[in-house]
C-alpha cells in the first residue's frame, strides 16, 4: 500500500441525519448517508418537476389572460383551472417524491413508485381532450 495515500486525512462525513440537525432527523428517519452523486441526482429530478410545475402554472395564467377572444369563458376557465391545479399537484408532489427517494436510498430499500408521472399524463390528457373537443365543435 502506498504510504502517502494512507497519511492523507479524509474529511469527516456525516453518517446519520441526526448529525445534520433535528429537522433532517425527523424528515429522513435514519439510515446511512448515500453517495452524494445519488443525492444530487435526486435533487436534479426534484428541480425538473418544479420546472414542469412552473411551466404549467405559466400556461394556466396565459390561457386565462390571453385567450379571451379565442375561447368561450367556460372553456377558458376549465383549461386554466386544469393547468393550475396540475401545477399545484406536481409542485407539491415533487417534494414528497424527493423525500421518498431520499429515504429509500438512505435505508437501502426499493424506490417508491413515481406517482407524479401518471398524474401529469392524466392531467395533460384531460386538458388536451377538452381542447380537442372545443376545436372540433367550434364553428369554422
Amino acid at each position: 500500500m502506498d504510504r502517502r495515500k494512507a497519511d492523507v486525512p479524509r474529511p469527516k462525513t456525516l453518517s446519520s441525519p441526526a448529525e445534520r440537525g433535528r429537522l433532517s432527523a425527523r424528515l429522513l428517519r435514519g439510515g446511512e448517508e448515500p453517495d452524494p452523486r445519488f443525492t444530487l441526482a435526486n435533487e436534479r429530478t426534484f428541480l425538473a418537476w418544479i420546472r414542469t410545475s412552473l411551466a404549467l402554472l405559466a400556461g394556466g395564467i396565459a390561457v386565462e389572460a390571453f385567450t379571451a377572444d379565442l375561447f368561450v369563458p367556460e372553456i377558458r376557465k376549465a383549461v386554466a383551472l386544469l393547468l393550475l391545479i396540475l401545477a399545484m399537484a406536481i409542485g407539491g408532489g415533487a417534494f414528497f417524491r424527493w423525500l421518498g427517494v431520499e429515504r429509500a436510498m438512505r435505508n437501502k430499500t426499493p424506490l417508491p413508485l413515481p406517482l407524479l408521472a401518471p398524474l401529469l399524463a392524466v392531467g395533460g390528457g384531460i386538458t388536451a381532450a377538452v381542447l380537442v373537443v372545443f376545436v372540433v365543435l367550434r364553428p369554422a
